[in-house]
């Protein structure tokens, strides 16, 4: 689910909103929000892209791996 949502609505933080990392998903929200309001887009295609590619990690990672990296570890970026 957090691959899937971080594909399709990583720019807003949602990925980040399901593992329970708040601090790093407002991060995600305000960059998006603010950022992409002074760069006029700019900062929201940055994020997005960062997003994608974050989505595709957790993707890629064994349920075990993943378990390991991002629930029991609590691993807040890639």
């Amino acid at each position: 689910t957090a691959g899937v949502l971080g594909i399709i609505f990583g720019a807003f933080g949602v990925h980040k909103f399901i593992l329970g990392y708040q601090a790093e998903g407002f991060i995600y929200l305000a960059v998006t929000i603010v950022g992409g309001t002074i760069t006029c887009g700019l900062a929201w295609a940055i994020t997005s892209i960062i997003c994608i590619v974050e989505g595709i990690i957790y993707l890629t990672k064994t349920p075990e791996e993943f378990k390991r990296l991002y629930i029991d570890k609590k691993t807040g970026w890639f």
